[in-house]
């Protein structure tokens, strides 16, 4: 079971020996590709050779590419993440209106929930708020349950000044553990043999990563959880460390101990069989032990 996140934050050459990551910078270092769950390169000035990306699209291993800031950018995602990718990506362009939208109902429940559970974890009367709106959650939330939500959580938990479009180091420390999570669940729906493009309910055509907006929602509150403990200063490399150690958070699945990044795994594939099946009770969330 592959567990390590591994991130080259200064100068190096990455490169391929006997199914080895090397990285040869100050120091050489060796890592098997078997143990790596995610590589982050978050400096500009590292190199890799072709034959070692090749080999991590090959075993599914995530590749984060970072800006010149540090921050998440681009993401190496391979064209056939399974054998049978043409077969379920039609059975993808098949799926009703009737069942996406049972699948998001339960999905955006869910996210409710969790957010509710953190703000229990503080000690917040708002959490009384977000469960009724669970309760009268309609098909599909045509009611915009998750948005009324959203604005009584975020400002329970930063400030009834917080708002998600301001420049503060709260919301660069949330945007790039959300990032962080998008990225797990891209490479699961591709290892699968789905596409990223077509969602359930986000289909913005420019968003390339639509169905992985749409099944990430539920696990948004383990990053919020791990943002409101950190109380970010400043967010630079140790703060994103530590916003980085969330895909090695244990929650609870199938009534199993388990890391975020393999809970992530298990709640996909799930989803997947829920939407092939046309049955809403075979979707297993995570949790979460606050």
């Amino acid at each position: 079971m592959s567990w390590r996140i591994v991130v080259i934050s200064s100068r190096a050459k990455l490169d391929l020996k006997m199914n080895y990551l090397v990285v040869r910078g100050e120091t050489l270092t060796k890592v098997h590709l078997s143990e790596i769950s995610i590589l982050m390169i978050e400096s500009t000035a590292v190199s890799l050779t072709a034959s070692l990306l090749a080999e991590m699209s090959r075993r599914k291993i995530k590749v984060i590419f970072c800006d010149e800031k540090r921050n998440p950018s681009a993401e190496l995602v391979p064209y056939y993440g399974s054998h049978d990718t043409s077969g379920k990506i039609r059975e993808q362009i098949c799926w009703t209106d009737s069942i996406k939208g049972a699948v998001w109902t339960e999905i955006i429940s869910e996210k409710i929930r969790m957010q509710s559970a953190v703000l229990k974890s503080k000690k917040k009367s708002e959490a009384e708020l977000l469960d009724r709106y669970i309760n009268e959650m309609e098909f599909a939330d045509t009611t915009n349950r998750e948005g009324h939500a959203a604005k009584v959580y975020f400002n329970a938990i930063f400030g009834m000044g917080f708002t998600r479009t301001a420049d503060t180091n709260i919301n660069a420390a949330l945007n790039y553990g959300y990032s962080i999570i998008m990225s797990a669940f891209s490479r699961e729906i591709s290892a699968l043999g789905y596409i990223t493009q077509l969602g359930l309910w986000h289909n913005n055509q420019f968003n390339q990563f639509n169905l992985a907006s749409d099944l990430m929602e539920p696990f948004r509150p383990i990053v919020d959880a791990r943002v409101i403990k950190l109380k970010p200063e400043k967010f630079e490399h140790e703060e994103k460390m530590q916003v980085l150690e969330i895909m090695n958070h244990e929650v609870i699945i199938e009534d199993r101990k388990q890391q975020v990044d393999n809970a992530i795994k298990i709640y996909t594939k799930s989803i997947f069989n829920a939407l092939s099946e046309n049955d809403v009770s075979l979707i297993r969330f995570y949790r979460n032990e606050l």
